[in-house]
């Protein structure tokens, strides 16, 4: 193994995945960049780094260094120093202050900032403020270094190391070697085998209490991110026994432990007149018993508003708002005029908006306190436009109170509305219905709407489906289309895709509904990238950014979100410099959207928006999120991903003028009808399906549901039949 010592001239490709990096490094004493490949996640430009490995030469780059493994140091030279203070590592240093600073301090500027950084005010320019924010970040960079030192030395990525110190600060590495497995809890990102990998190496037995507890919430947190709230006992042995490699026997032991520390539940569920033992963890388990006590508690309190004459209701809202309702129209808002809590459910083009303006200008002339919501920023926005009155995303509505680690909004403080509407009822998962029933007083009348055909919640659960199922809540179901609606070839379309029949794709010139046949993948991709680039925004004058999404079921592969992404990045914002953060690149430009709940910052995990600013001196990015701008640090941006192409089920909830779905047989695993119906149903005024029929076929006759395991359907059926 050789060594070569440089300063990190650039950054030609890094895979935000494997950590894969090919970048240009100005060896110590010579002219030349040299091209180093490797594993190395972290590296930024201005970084001096020490790599060990071996020369190769590759047929069409030639002579190129391959890393095994590198380390960080701190430059000893004036142009490694300049260029390392430069190139952003450092707050408040940008190229200007680099050359300043060095210029005056020459090679002792390292150590006048870490000893002296008094002395930077005699620099033009700097400040207190600059000065103090400096040694503050040249501090934390030092408690950095060490973290991503022992990081390094327990074979984990160095990436990691500013999330960690940023959560525990100076005690990042006593915390770590105290029990390594808390990463997988308190770090956003760092997952049970990163941690079982430092466990590894700090030679934590395979079979050692911490690994096996830490292990079996990790199972179950698996298991709920695949929407499962509870498993079956028996096979969550044999699942948690595979993934940790250890055998049944001793999982089970630590099962008893961690039922009695109340971090698990373990009860009896019964389905088809079997009996079966179930376990949650305790947060889904309270989640659902409180769901059942609080649509028992809305159900049995007396309705504030006073009742109204259903006939003349009818006849007045229906001339009033310019309509005439179907039959199952008028039942269902006669019913939500009647009882504590309805369920109104039906596909596109059936009149769910039309019930809903008329429940809510009916009940307007009764009260006020009228309250409109949804799961989602652009679902809220949509139900703003179309009742012109304002709706809350759910998690605003409720006030996110970082002091109590909760919401505002409870039980003891509930919401002061006689009604409440929830729109895209479907995507409410398991948690979040638990604190919105909670907040609903009970004297108020609460309205769900939406869709049971789509997808179920991203989140645990499949609340709306059980809710329904139990029959404990009056449904309305709409299933005739209107008039205004039958011309559209989409409404059309995924109504047949529902019922199991192959849709239209005749491909009408005037039509909103298309098919591109394309067979191999690459072919799919580069049919993609031509329609949102060129194809569609001549023909229709439609935004690539702003007015076409891409929708693909699956993240890997050429069709895949991740390949996609990165095509289309380089085909609608190839220019400006990018920045490098995490094994991703981003652009002043990119279309991005929030992968995870940021209560914080009010931004929600599938919330898309725009890259605005890259601040490389202050680590700061700024995308503009529905005419908010949001900042980000750059340690957060692993809560951002591309946005040119996101999952369905990710961009369930929201709409889009024109969506694009690639649709192939190596999706076979994802070809679902729910989720090939969900995909349509984005689509406003265009969808383009480009693909084979034979994909086509399988994901509409695939009526095959993913089991959800949940305790919710069984926990209200045991009070209804009380």
């Amino acid at each position: 193994m050789e060594q070569i010592v440089g300063i990190v001239e650039n950054i030609i490709f890094q895979n935000a995945e494997t950590g894969y990096a090919v970048a240009r490094l100005q060896e110590t004493g010579k002219q030349k960049l040299t091209a180093i490949v490797g594993t190395m996640p972290s590296i930024q430009p201005g970084e001096s780094i020490r790599c060990t490995g071996k020369w190769k030469t590759h047929l069409i780059h030639g002579s190129q260094f391959e890393v095994s493994e590198y380390r960080t140091e701190i430059p000893a030279d004036v142009v490694g120093i300049r260029k390392y203070l430069g190139s952003g590592l450092i707050k408040g240093i940008g190229p200007t202050y680099a050359k300043r600073i060095v210029k005056v301090f020459g090679k002792e500027t390292l150590n006048v900032i870490d000893e002296e950084p008094e002395k930077l005010l005699n620099i033009p320019g700097i400040g207190k403020k600059r000065a103090e924010k400096i040694r503050k970040c040249w501090s934390d960079q030092k408690s950095i270094r060490e973290v991503m030192i022992f990081l390094q030395g327990h074979g984990v990525s160095p990436t990691y190391a500013q999330k960690i110190f940023k959560t525990y600060g100076n005690a990042s590495i006593q915390k770590v070697k105290g029990n390594p497995y808390s990463l997988a809890k308190d770090i956003f990102g760092i997952g049970f085998k990163t941690a079982d990998k430092i466990a590894e190496k700090m030679g934590i037995p395979h079979d050692a209490d911490p690994r096996i507890d830490a292990g079996i919430e990790y199972t179950l947190s698996e298991l709920s991110n695949e929407g499962h709230t509870c498993y079956p006992t028996t096979e969550f042995l044999d699942v948690a026994s595979t993934m940790l490699e250890v055998g049944r026997l001793r999982i089970a032991e630590r099962l008893e432990h961690l039922t009695s520390g109340e971090r698990i539940v373990i009860a009896n569920l019964t389905e088809e007149h079997t009996v079966t033992s179930h376990i949650w963890l305790k947060q889904l388990y309270v989640a659902e018993q409180g769901i059942v006590n609080e649509i028992r508690r809305l159900q049995r309190s007396p309705c504030r508003l006073r009742n109204v004459d259903a006939t003349k209701a009818l006849e007045w809202v229906q001339e009033r708002l310019h309509i005439k309702l179907a039959d199952n129209q008028k039942s269902a808002v006669i019913d939500a005029l009647m009882h504590k809590m309805q369920i109104i459910t039906g596909g596109p083009g059936t009149g769910k908006s039309t019930i809903t303006n008329a429940i809510l200008a009916i009940t307007l002339k009764l009260t006020k306190k009228v309250f409109l919501a949804a799961p989602t920023g652009r679902a809220a926005k949509r139900m703003t436009e179309i009742t012109r009155r304002k709706a809350f995303t759910i998690h605003s509505l409720l006030e996110f109170d970082f002091k109590i680690g909760g919401f505002k909004k409870n039980r003891q403080n509930p919401l002061d509305c006689d009604l409440i509407i929830i729109d895209e009822a479907s995507m409410i998962d398991t948690l979040l219905m638990y604190h919105l029933l909670k907040a609903i007083p009970g004297h108020a009348r609460i309205i769900f709407v939406g869709d049971i055909n789509q997808l179920p919640s991203v989140g645990p659960g499949n609340v709306l489906r059980d809710i329904i199922d139990s029959q404990c809540v009056p449904i309305g179901r709409l299933n005739k289309i209107f008039r205004q609606a039958h011309g559209s070839q989409i409404v059309t379309n995924a109504h047949r895709i529902n019922e199991g029949t192959f849709p239209y794709i005749g491909n009408d010139p005037h039509g909103d509904f298309f098919f591109i046949e394309q067979l191999e993948p690459e072919g799919i991709l580069n049919t993609i990238v031509n329609i949102v680039k060129e194809r569609v925004p001549r023909k229709y004058g439609l935004n690539p950014f702003e007015d076409i999404q891409v929708l693909s079921p699956m993240k890997r592969g050429v069709i895949g979100t991740h390949n996609l992404n990165v095509v289309m990045q380089d085909a609608l914002n190839p220019k400006g410099k990018p920045l490098f953060q995490g094994g991703r690149q981003y652009r002043i430009g990119d279309k991005v959207m929030q992968i995870r709940n940021n209560y914080q910052k009010d931004i929600f995990n599938g919330d898309v928006g725009k890259i605005t600013n890259i601040n490389a001196i202050e680590h700061q990015v700024t995308i503009l999120f529905d005419n908010r701008e949001i900042i980000y640090d750059f340690s957060d941006l692993d809560e951002i991903v591309l946005a040119y192409a996101v999952s369905i089920h990710k961009y369930q909830g929201s709409e889009c003028p024109c969506v694009v779905i690639p649709i192939h047989t190596t999706h076979f695993k994802l070809l679902h009808r729910n989720l090939f119906y969900t995909g349509v149903t984005r689509g406003k005024r265009l969808v383009i399906l480009v693909g084979t029929k034979k994909a086509l076929a399988i994901a509409v006759h695939n009526n095959e549901v993913q089991k959800r395991y949940t305790g919710l359907l069984f926990g209200l059926k045991t009070y209804f039949l009380r």
